[in-house]
């Protein structure tokens, strides 16, 4: 349910992007303007999500998630009411809203698995999550050529319905969230706190502050707007970027052509089926050698090699060249974010909800920076790529900042051995049974 309520969200959050084409020649959008709506759908996010590891602190994650789903439905479904640029704009910012969802999801997933595969666990949820943007990129197109060819709406209604369309699942599936979950593997908060077995809202006071106050998490707090940040920075412009730069596209019909760059923009976000997973899988497995500090040394490899890639994407004008250099760059972003949500459950556990609320926020942070790029006539977007490129690559060395003491790195390794030979029995029993 966790990773199939941010993937649904993740999905509603971009899937205005594929259709940008339509939405811009209706609204007679510029490139400032479009670069606003960039800025904007990623801007409250930041807010949010500091907002939501609070939340998941004191009500738990799953009513966390129910009421974020409910209500993040409504911008969902409202922009197919916008009638021109500045009400778009109004509901392109709200939309991003649910992009809190994320840290819901690496919340519950947090509190649910033990040391050994936290690492995999939070990379695989927040990876198929993710994999909404990419599968957005490539369903919104056919859910609105549906619209037109076979209920034979326009192009102006066609887009909004999809949109509508969108909305309601995500207000579903929160109604759904709220019956079929729980918040840890012994209950509800609710309940644990009425047994005495989780601490009262009150002894949660001063966690945010102490987060706050730890270095390590604004430098993953940077590294994750290094990695997540250029996520969404491409499932924004992705589509736009290989309409507009590629001459591929220029005699295509607009139905086809917006197809066509969905399909094509889809590839990046559908690497998160594998990728994001593998950053984290192998997250656990340095740390299973090397104990935290091995983690870290796993973030700063792929992070290094995500700034390269990007920069060597930017510079392939010729489509053929430039999918797979997408793909190659695309594989090592979702493994950086899949790295960082394996280092970010042992900074602080009495503070896991802040620190995974201003961790996340870095990574829409990082895509309201990066939108400022876009925007702007004096730079093209192949170049914003290249800088982008350069940012991520030096941002890589941020690494170097989070550390962990002796006695942290002991616990982790102790939690760590006790979770595999829990493990270890449990298959031995049921040989045992078997046999």
């Amino acid at each position: 349910m966790s990773w199939f309520a941010f993937f649904l969200c993740f999905f509603a959050w971009f899937g205005i992007a594929p259709l940008m084409k339509v939405v811009r020649e209706e609204m007679l959008l510029t490139k400032e303007q479009i670069g606003w709506c960039i800025i904007g759908s990623v801007a409250i996010t930041v807010i949010a999500r500091l907002f939501i590891g609070w939340l998941c602190d004191h009500i738990g994650p799953r009513l966390s998630y129910t009421w974020l789903l409910i209500l993040g439905s409504i911008p969902v479904m409202g922009i197919g009411f916008a009638h021109d640029y500045t009400t778009f704009l109004i509901f392109r910012i709200a939309i991003g809203a649910i992009g809190a969802s994320f840290v819901i999801t690496q919340y519950h997933t947090s509190v649910m698995f033990a040391p050994n595969c936290v690492g995999t666990a939070n990379a695989t949820t927040a990876g198929w999550g993710n994999l909404g943007g990419g599968v957005t990129q490539i369903i919104m197109p056919l859910i609105f050529t549906m619209f037109i060819s076979v209920l034979g709406f326009s192009e102006s209604l066609g887009w909004r319905a999809s949109m509508f369309l969108a909305g309601l699942v995500c207000a579903l599936t929160g109604v759904a969230y709220y019956f079929l979950t729980q918040d840890t593997p012994d209950g509800n908060f609710k309940e644990l706190r009425a047994a005495g077995k989780l601490p009262q809202k009150e002894e949660k006071k001063g966690m945010f502050m102490n987060a706050c106050k730890d270095h390590r998490v604004w430098a993953l707090f940077v590294i994750y707007g290094a990695c997540f940040g250029i996520e969404l920075t491409i499932n924004n412009v992705a589509a736009l970027y290989f309409l507009d730069y590629f001459d591929y596209f220029k005699n295509m019909d607009t139905t086809k052509a917006i197809k066509m760059a969905g399909l094509f923009a889809g590839m990046f976000g559908l690497m998160n089926i594998f990728a994001r997973t593998l950053g984290g899988a192998f997250g656990d497995r340095f740390g299973k050698t090397w104990g935290l500090s091995g983690r870290v040394k796993w973030l700063f490899i792929v992070i290094f090699c995500e700034g390269i890639a990007l920069m060597v994407f930017s510079q392939m004008n010729v489509l053929a060249m430039a999918l797979p250099a997408l793909i190659v760059f695309s594989l090592f972003v979702q493994m950086s974010e899949g790295a960082t949500y394996s280092v970010v459950p042992f900074i602080n556990k009495k503070a896991l909800g802040p620190v995974s609320g201003i961790v996340g926020a870095g990574g829409n942070a990082g895509a309201v920076a990066a939108g400022f790029l876009f925007k702007t006539q004096a730079i093209n977007w192949p170049t914003a790529l290249f800088i982008l490129g350069a940012i991520v690559t030096s941002c890589s060395f941020l690494t170097f900042l989070v550390r962990f003491n002796e006695e942290t790195e002991e616990e982790a390794r102790l939690a760590t051995e006790t979770a595999i030979s829990i493990k270890t029995g449990e298959k031995e029993l049921a040989a045992t049974m078997g046999n």
